[in-house]
Formats: structure tokens, C-alpha cells, sequence
């Protein structure tokens, strides 16, 4: 084949590409399993390729006829470009490559490919020796080139941009005994990426109308509900440790305006492709991917940044408008996998990305999938258990900069058995992300739904909760919500913990821990004032809203009202019992004793079982005790926590520490009963994502309502 192909470009004299059939003389039969192996993963996911791996018809064109060019013998017809996943028409208004292995390509999206990295077939992965270019044709027009027939039969709306075909160097070959080496031929990347298309869109203005009262709760975005852990207690009694429950809950501008747009996101996806990524794995993260792009505005911006054993940057920060969705569509599925795993070099473009831009979305995000261990970062010799360790895979630009708060959120994807997952964790922990096990392929479109779903709904930025004593002889001593950064000042009076974004109809709950005096006067006691500062993302004014004086009754005697304990406090204090039983389980497991592990679980299930607010019903209790059940059986052997076990519960740790959903084990579909911290907007993109799958309408994804764990507690 390769004979013919050198030989029609000297016959035609030709700067072009030409397809030459293949005849029944010099044809061989071809097996169906050496059909199937060169199906290339986009085209097995291709509705046009679905039979190519049981049939692949042959031209029936007797070898003295020679090269024919007509339309009814070219193959291109009938195919589907591999990239872009479209029809191929000859004349059509797109030029087709056809390479020398007889695989035919829309010109641009090959171009594309090429200017990525790729050098190799998409479909049967051979090794091209002629690659296409952009480099403007030095040939008369094609109409005047000799020995050209059929001429109708050529697309001349493209002249300007059919392929040359260049020569592949032999030194620039790949060599089969580096694996790790990523393909020659890379498209050059600017020292500093200022190259992302603008906005191009303006801030609303405000009207006088819009203004927001100071001091005033009337159209906030945040709403507080303060919950004392008992509602009375008798005056002459003290507590050294009384519990407070504060509990936040970002309210949507669209509930009072559906008018109000929502904030535009700037998103970098850092993605492995890896060799072992190759197949299965590579397809089902192009598709999605192409979720993720099909469900991002003409407001946000997509950046994609792909790592083996270096990364590269697909293309800058782009508008997802039409065109903007095609372009990152066809480099996304140009993508091919090879090469060894460099973590840190995909973080470290993605957080370039980040700090280089001029003009910045309101959100910025930056999402990470790996299938694998960082094999360029650590040594042999380094402990790659330890957390120092785990900072080199990141960038200083997104670190969490103290007290002051998250810069950039890294939310990461484990995917598969083979992933390291307490670097994945120690990744999002650090930047203030989240972690999301992806344990089997097919959930891997869901996960990124979840994910955006939230991103997209961000009402909330920089929020700061402050807490003051109302009662002089009222000090704090503890504030515990989990990960979030927080402070107690010397004196006792003052506390400030921060939060920093809520999507739409997201909940925060922070227990506050205080000691009550004895009341000698009066039939109540005022303990503490409860307030947040936020940034709103869209106008970026700073907004104060304030709750009432938390305050409890004094009566003399101890009544029935005295007793009863809350269940809002209660739930609370399950969930950071569970996540503390969870923490350190995982570090006897850790140590190789998983009996110790398991008695922590067990444990821990009979002191919520025993609880309040499970006996009383409360979801949030069950769904925990199902996913400490769940983390027993994940310690069952060493090998089971070793695949499944360590990832399981990591998740399940950035969850509850964050408040936050993430995807593990089945918590994505519908009958799942760990599915804390879904929001509406969480709900809507996999109702739309598992739709999709589905191929049904969305209405009949969902036949049961959903189950909120952070139910609406009842103030008290």
C-alpha cells in the first residue's frame, strides 16, 4: 500500500491527497479481530462505525483501471471522520485527507490532530510517515496541474487550505523503546499564555432599585438560622460546653428575579492520557468531555490541558459559543493515549492557565482526572505516602494562601483501581477542592456532571461567617464544621470561620462550642451574634446580613422543654463523628490493621444508631450509617481496600469535610442512599447527563423524588 501511495503522488505530481482504493487482486481477507483491534475509540463510539467491526466492504475496482478518483468508488462516502464524529461528503464543503493507510479525515480536523501531537492513525493507530500541514500550497491552482481528471470531483472552495503533505524526519520517529515519550511535532506554546478570547461581555448595572439595604436581610443571598443545642436551662445551672448550631443556606437570585444571569465560569480541565488510559478509558472521557463542553454557555470559558510524561495545552481559554464548542471538540477528540504519568506538569500548566489571564469570570476552577500514580515526580527513594511529598504536584498560584482563603479549587477525579488516591485527596484538600472516586467507567460522565452542575450555580464568593459573644461572660472555646479555616480570638470573645463559595441552595452547619454562666437575673440568656460577609460574584459588592441574639430560656426548675435535645444539633454532631471514625479508621487500615479499622466503623454505627435524630428518622443519619457499612465491607481484605477501600473513603472524607457532594461508589444514580449534599442544580445535570446515556427524554430519568440529606431543619 505504502508503494502505491509514493507512486500516485510522482504519477499525478501532485501536492495533494489522493485516495487510492484498494482491488480485489491485491487484497487480502482481514479477520474480524484484526478489524476490531484497529477500530480506534472514537470510532467504535461512532454511530456510523458500530458495524465497521463485523464488516468492512471492499472497492471492487479491477487493478487496471488504475487510480480512480470519481465519487461512487471513494470510500469517503460512506465513512465518518473519526475526530469530529461527522459524515464524510465527497464534494462536500470540507477537503478529506486520505492517509497511506487508506483512513480518510476531514482536512481541518486531521490538520488539528497533527498540530497536537498526533502522528499516528486515530483508527487503525499506524505510523504515518506523511503528515498534513497548514502550509500554504507553492502549486499552480489544481485546475491547472496535468494529468487531473475528474476535477469535478475535488472540493476547490478549500483551496487555500488543502493539505500539503510533509515528510515525517526518520530521527523524528518515535523510538519503541522510550514508551514514555510524548509524539514529536507538538504546536509551539506561548512563554505566557495571553491568548484566551475575551469576555466580551459587561457587568450588569445596577438600578437604583437593586440596592440592597445595609444592615438589612431583605434580598440577601445568604439566610441564617441559628439552633441552640437545648432550648432552656434551668438558671442556676452552668455548662462548660454548650453547643450552638449555625446554619447558612445560599439563596439563588433567580428565586426572587428569575431574570438574573448567573456567573460566568473559567474552567481548566487537566486530563491524563497516559498509556494507560488507551481504549475504553479515552473514550468514555471524550464523551464527557463532550458533556462538559455542550453544557458550558457562550459566557464561560474551556481550557484543556492533556498529561502523560509532559502536558501540553490543547488550546487557551475559549467562549463556549458554537464555534468555540467545535474547536474544543475536535482537539479533545484527537487525543491519544501514550506515555508515562507527569501529575504535576498537567497542574502546573492548568494553574498557568490561571494566573495568566488578563480577563477573569467571576468563577475559576480548575478539574483533575488521573487513572494513575504520578511517575515523574517521585523518585524510588522518596515516601510518596507523605503529605510534604504531595505538594510538589502543586503549583504555589493555587495553594491555599493562609488564612485569607482558596485561590483556585483543584477538583479531582480518581478513576479506576490503579489511581493515587491519597494524592488526589491531599490535592483537593490542600487547594480547598473536592475529591470524587470514579470506581467504575461508565460513571465517569455522571461525576463531571455533579461537578458542573455545582460550578454553575456559584451565588456566593468569600463568605466569612464572625461570631461575637453577646453576654459578657460568654467565651468561645471551639468552632468545628470540618475543613474550613477557622479562628478563635485569644480572649474568647470573637470567632471567624471561612467558607468561601456556595452554589445555589447550598447549606453550611458549624457547631459552636461555649460555656453557659448561671443566669442570676432575668428569664433568658443572650449567648452570641451571628453574622456573614460575602462577595456577590456578579456585581462584586461585599454584603453584610446579620441573625438575631442566639438566646435560651432560664426557668428555675428543669422542665420538659429543658430535655429535649435538638435533632438539628444532633445530626450535626453524627455527621462530625462519622467523618472523625472515618479519619481514623483509614489510618489503621493505613498501618495494615484492618481489624482495628473495622472495630472503629462498627463503633461508630451504635453510637448513631443510638442518637437522637436517627431513631427520630433523619436521613442524613441513615445515609451515613450506609456508607460506614459500606467502608466495613471495602476493609474486608487487604487487597479490597488497597483498590477500592482507600479511594472509597477519601471521598467520602472530602465530603463531609467540605459539605460538599462527591461521586463514589453508585452515589450518582437515583437509588443510592449516599447522596449527601446534592443540590437542585447538582440534581439537574445528572438528570440531563443519565438522560443523555439513556437516550430518553429527561422527564423519565427520574421516577422517584430525590432524597436531600441537609433536609430543611425547622428554627427554632
Amino acid at each position: 500500500m505504502g508503494s502505491k501511495w509514493r507512486k500516485a503522488k510522482l504519477a499525478l505530481g501532485l501536492n495533494l491527497c489522493v485516495y487510492v482504493p484498494r482491488t480485489l487482486e491485491d487484497s487480502h481477507p482481514i479477520s474480524d479481530d484484526s478489524l476490531t483491534e484497529r477500530l480506534s475509540d472514537a470510532s467504535l463510539l461512532s454511530p456510523g462505525n458500530r458495524d465497521a467491526a463485523r464488516w468492512r466492504p471492499m472497492t471492487p475496482t479491477p487493478s487496471s483501471h488504475g487510480l480512480r478518483l470519481s465519487r461512487s468508488s471513494s470510500k469517503s462516502s460512506r465513512q465518518t471522520c473519526s475526530i469530529c464524529l461527522n459524515k464524510i461528503k465527497q464534494g462536500g464543503e470540507h477537503a478529506i485527507f486520505t492517509a497511506e493507510c487508506s483512513h480518510s479525515f476531514h482536512f481541518h480536523c486531521i490538520a488539528s490532530s497533527v498540530r497536537h501531537g498526533n502522528q499516528i492513525c486515530p483508527v487503525c493507530r499506524a505510523k504515518w510517515k506523511d503528515i498534513p500541514s497548514l502550509a500554504p500550497s507553492l502549486d499552480p491552482p489544481p485546475r491547472q496541474r496535468r494529468g487531473l481528471t475528474n476535477s469535478a470531483d475535488w472540493n476547490f472552495r478549500d483551496d487555500a487550505s488543502i493539505t500539503n503533505v510533509r515528510h515525517l524526519p526518520l530521527q523524528a520517529q518515535r523510538d519503541p523503546n522510550r514508551p514514555n515519550v510524548m509524539p514529536a511535532f507538538q504546536a509551539t506554546e506561548p512563554a505566557i499564555y495571553d491568548d484566551d478570547e475575551s469576555l466580551n461581555h459587561h457587568q450588569p448595572e445596577k438600578s437604583s432599585s437593586d440596592q440592597i439595604p445595609e444592615d438589612s436581610s431583605y434580598g440577601s443571598a445568604i439566610e441564617i438560622r441559628t439552633y441552640p443545642e437545648v432550648s432552656a436551662v434551668p438558671w442556676a445551672q452552668s455548662y462548660d460546653s454548650f453547643t450552638i448550631l449555625a446554619n447558612l443556606k445560599a439563596i439563588p437570585a433567580s428565586k426572587s428575579c428569575p431574570q438574573t444571569p448567573r456567573a460566568a465560569v473559567d474552567l481548566v480541565t487537566v486530563l491524563d492520557i497516559s498509556g494507560s488510559m488507551a481504549g475504553t478509558k479515552l473514550a468514555l472521557l471524550k464523551r464527557a468531555m463532550g458533556f462538559v463542553i455542550q453544557n458550558l454557555s457562550s459566557t464561560d470559558r474551556l481550557s484543556v490541558i492533556a498529561f502523560s510524561s509532559t502536558a501540553r495545552r490543547l488550546f487557551p481559554l475559549l467562549r463556549m459559543t458554537d464555534t468555540g464548542r467545535q474547536q474544543a471538540l475536535q482537539a479533545v477528540n484527537s487525543l491519544m493515549a501514550n506515555g508515562g504519568t507527569n501529575i504535576a506538569e498537567g497542574l502546573r500548566k492548568g494553574a498557568k492557565v490561571m494566573s495568566d489571564r488578563k480577563q477573569k469570570n467571576p468563577v475559576a476552577s480548575i478539574i483533575l482526572l488521573s487513572d494513575g500514580q504520578d511517575t515523574c515526580t517521585f523518585n524510588s527513594s522518596s515516601n510518596t505516602n507523605s503529605k510534604a511529598n504531595y505538594q510538589l504536584l502543586l503549583p504555589l498560584s493555587i495553594h491555599g494562601d493562609g488564612f485569607t482563603g482558596f485561590q483556585i479549587p483543584v477538583h479531582t477525579f480518581g478513576f479506576g483501581s490503579d489511581h493515587d488516591a491519597s494524592s488526589m485527596h491531599s490535592i483537593s484538600e490542600t487547594s480547598g477542592g473536592t475529591f470524587s472516586f470514579i470506581e467504575t467507567e461508565a460513571a465517569m460522565q455522571d461525576a463531571f456532571a455533579q461537578c458542573i452542575g455545582g460550578l454553575l450555580s456559584v451565588v456566593v464568593q468569600d463568605l466569612q461567617v464572625i461570631i461575637e459573644s453577646a453576654h459578657q461572660s460568654v467565651r468561645l472555646s471551639l468552632l468545628r464544621g470540618g475543613s474550613y479555616p477557622n479562628c478563635v480570638s485569644a480572649d474568647g470573645r470573637s470567632g471567624v470561620i471561612d467558607v468561601g463559595d456556595l452554589y445555589a441552595d447550598e447549606e453550611r452547619d458549624f457547631l459552636i462550642s461555649v460555656n453557659l454562666p448561671v443566669e442570676a437575673s432575668g428569664f433568658e440568656t443572650c449567648l452570641l451574634k451571628v453574622k456573614c460577609v460575602y462577595k456577590d460574584p456578579l456585581t462584586k459588592e461585599i454584603s453584610t446580613v446579620e441573625d438575631g441574639e442566639v438566646r435560651i430560656n432560664r426557668p428555675e426548675t428543669a422542665g420538659e422543654e429543658a430535655a429535649t435535645v435538638s435533632i438539628e444539633v444532633d445530626r450535626q454532631k453524627n455527621r462530625l463523628q462519622a467523618a472523625l471514625a472515618m479519619s481514623q479508621a483509614r489510618e489503621a487500615a493505613e498501618q495494615g490493621d484492618l481489624s482495628t479499622a473495622s472495630s472503629i466503623i462498627e463503633n461508630c454505627r451504635h453510637i448513631l444508631g443510638n442518637s437522637v435524630s436517627t431513631k427520630s428518622g433523619d436521613m442524613l443519619c441513615f445515609g451515613l450509617d450506609n456508607e460506614l457499612k459500606e467502608m466495613q465491607e471495602r476493609m474486608a481484605s487487604r487487597h479490597v481496600y488497597e483498590t477500592s477501600g482507600r479511594a472509597f473513603i477519601l471521598s467520602g472524607l472530602s465530603s463531609h469535610s467540605w459539605q460538599r457532594a462527591t461521586a463514589r461508589g453508585d452515589s450518582t444514580d437515583q437509588s443510592s442512599l449516599i447522596r449527601a449534599y446534592q443540590t437542585p442544580s447538582m440534581t439537574q445535570m445528572l438528570t440531563r447527563s443519565q438522560a443523555m446515556l439513556l437516550a430518553s427524554p429527561p422527564s423519565q430519568t427520574l421516577t422517584q423524588p430525590l432524597l436531600y440529606w441537609s433536609s430543611k431543619p425547622k428554627a427554632r
